[in-house]
């Protein structure tokens, strides 16, 4: 059976968010460019307010 990616309803892809949706709850270590150094970042700090996630993969690692 041939099909494409175009194919699937856009709701049968993997971690299809919606707007409106909540987040799941994670923890994660982040750069605080304002402290300029590692520091921990947990979602549920941020409940009620607007967040922005941004997450680039491979960038700012240490190699």
């Amino acid at each position: 059976m041939d099909f494409s990616v175009n194919d699937l309803d856009p709701c049968d892809l993997p971690f299809c968010a919606h707007t409106n949706d909540t987040a799941p709850s994670f923890q994660a270590e982040a750069y605080d460019n304002v402290s300029k150094k590692i520091t921990s970042v947990d979602l549920a700090s941020y409940r009620g307010k607007w967040v922005v996630l941004f997450f680039y993969a491979s960038d700012f690692t240490f190699v």
